[in-house]
């Protein structure tokens, strides 16, 4: 057995070392033909067919990326001696071929040399296997992704007698978890229990993690009932991604009885652990289970837990989720009282809180606070704020708030910038829109689809339909093409103005350029056809629309209904209510 593997290995070196012959033997061609202007020499017909084949791909990897760094071309040598080539002095020639040839075998040295230092036995039968550089090659591999050449070089290292420590198989499996190849982790696992080295805690504790994020919360439970027959004993960490799991999957009465496990365990213990309260606790507010959530905060409370910042954070962060706002701030307050700050999340928290339930003036306070308390508004903060204040039609406060972000010297991204000049425009403020979009550009933040598509709904607002298809011309030339929105845009303004025709050019290019039209686009049409008296046309549109398997809402009937209404056709309007 081990004389077929040093067979192997010695075959599989030689014939990288023919390889590397076969490159010089074509500088050597190319040389000539360039000197005496013979026909390019191609070594396609005298490369063995099955070349590609030579090594498995994992150990490819492995020469690829210690040999790289020693490549040189003809061309670069050519490119250093331009002037003699243009002369073509055989004997200039003939040094620059001497020269190459020494480099080419200094190469090809380096080269063998390089692949020694990786100690993976390719010439094994004279080399020892060097421990400490495999193992570290194995967890960068791990770590770059490239887990067929760490399972590779694993192997190679037991076909020599030497198995790799825990920690380097911990490694693998995480690598193997990550990927989602729990087979495989599976087999490792078996391995190391077969041959070594033994699995430790932290081995199971990564295999549950990568059935938990698979969604195998049963396969995880397994693994984790089978601990105690390997002789390991599950820490808090397992128990943590337990909880965490089964809170995911919202089997909380699973997750309480963990919880109590790790409770008993902790009898004695001055604190128990919060992290593990914290992640139950989450869970139960994720689901709109508060009451179990303020049981088991009063039981941290009466077992003496140090509560810390993250569990508050928690707390108020459910009671956000209800719109609680009054007992979220109140559990705000009591931080002070316990002598915690609160940090970035908890503002920001409020602040999100605050401003889905309208409430700006308290969400504009809780961020003036958040200075003076040493956490200072992030991008998120002023986010939210300013996205709120614009979509309940505050754009002069959203807009101080960002002037105070330019100040602070924070860019805004791009979401910010469109949802204040969209907020100008949706006022009929085209000027400060246009204003804030020149501004936003002078930032170094191009403006996308978006910002032009508020631009064009602002233009049309203000009756500038002409300003409008402008924009659009400027998208294009900017290299940035329309959307659905934009055409919908287009095409309803056409409509109201009774350009009917041009709407439907419209409806035609956006079908030329790959869109889908929505019911949105159908509708306009539709009320287009109305205001001009097209009702046949109309009609047409609404049974392609039925046709066409979109979701239909109650306006494009309630368009037709009322046209038939006012043109006294109250059967056809009957008809229509039936089919709505």
């Amino acid at each position: 057995m081990a004389l077929s593997i040093v067979f192997q290995e010695s075959h599989v070196f030689f014939r990288l070392f023919n390889a590397c012959i076969e490159s010089i033997k074509h500088d050597v061609a190319q040389i000539f033909a360039n000197v005496f202007s013979f026909k390019p020499y191609s070594p396609a017909n005298n490369r063995p067919s099955g070349h590609g084949n030579l090594l498995p791909f994992a150990l490819e990897d492995l020469i690829i990326s210690v040999g790289n760094q020693y490549q040189v071309t003809t061309q670069d040598w050519f490119s250093q001696k331009k002037g003699h080539d243009e002369e073509r002095d055989p004997r200039v020639v003939f040094n620059v071929l001497d020269a190459m040839l020494k480099d080419s075998l200094e190469r090809l040295k380096m080269m063998r040399e390089s692949v020694s230092l990786t100690k993976i036995g390719l010439n094994g039968c004279t080399l020892e296997v060097d421990y400490t550089g495999c193992v570290a090659m194995i967890r960068n591999l791990c770590l770059e992704g490239k887990l067929r050449a760490a399972l590779w070089l694993r192997n190679k290292m037991i076909q020599k007698g030497v198995i790799p420590d825990v920690l380097t198989h911990n490694y693998l499996v995480n690598g193997l978890c990550k990927a989602g190849d729990l087979e495989k982790a599976d087999n490792l696992v078996r391995e190391m229990l077969e041959i070594g080295p033994s699995p430790n805690c932290a081995t199971f504790n990564t295999f549950i993690k990568g059935y938990c994020l698979n969604n195998n919360v049963d396969k995880a439970l397994y693994l984790f009932s089978t601990m105690a027959n390997s002789g390991i004993g599950p820490n808090k960490v397992t128990y943590n991604i337990l909880i965490h799991a089964l809170c995911k999957k919202g089997l909380l009465k699973d997750a309480r009885k963990l919880l109590e496990k790790i409770l008993d365990d902790d009898c004695g213990k001055e604190t128990s652990d919060i992290i593990t309260s914290t992640i139950f606790m989450d869970g139960c507010l994720k689901k709109g289970d508060m009451v179990q959530a303020l049981v088991h905060w009063d039981e941290m409370l009466q077992r003496g837990t140090q509560i810390d910042v993250v569990a508050y954070n928690v707390l108020i962060h459910g009671f956000c989720l209800i719109q609680d706002m009054n007992s979220a701030y109140r559990y705000f307050c009591e931080m002070f009282k316990r002598g915690l700050l609160p940090d970035i999340f908890t503002y920001n928290t409020l602040i999100s809180g605050f401003c889905k339930i309208g409430n700006f003036d308290e969400a504009c306070y809780i961020h003036g606070v958040m200075s003076k308390m040493g956490a200072a508004p992030d991008l998120i903060s002023y986010k939210m704020i300013i996205q709120g204040l614009c979509i309940h039609g505050d754009v002069i406060r959203a807009n101080q708030f960002l002037v105070c972000m330019l100040e602070n010297l924070m860019v805004p991204e791009p979401l910010i910038w469109n949802v204040v000049i969209d907020g100008h425009g949706r006022h009929g403020d085209l000027s400060n829109a246009l204003s804030i979009r020149d501004q936003m550009v002078s930032f170094g933040i191009p403006p996308n689809v978006f910002t032009y598509n508020a631009l064009i709904h602002a233009q049309i607002k203000g009756g500038n339909i002409v300003d409008a298809h402008s924009i659009k011309k400027e998208m294009l030339l900017n290299g940035i093409y329309p959307d659905v929105v934009t055409y919908n845009l287009l095409i309803g303004a056409a409509c109201n103005f009774g350009r009917i025709h041009f709407a439907l050019r419209l409806y035609d290019e956006m079908l030329r350029r790959g869109y889908e039209p929505d019911i949105i686009t159908y509708t306009e049409l539709i009320r287009g056809f109305c205001i001009r008296g097209h009702v046949m046309e109309a009609e047409e549109l609404l049974a392609k629309l039925q046709r066409s398997g979109l979701s239909i809402d109650h306006a494009p009937f309630q368009i037709l209904i009322q046209k038939y209404c006012r043109t006294r056709v109250p059967g056809r309007a009957y008809d229509l209510t039936k089919l709505g």
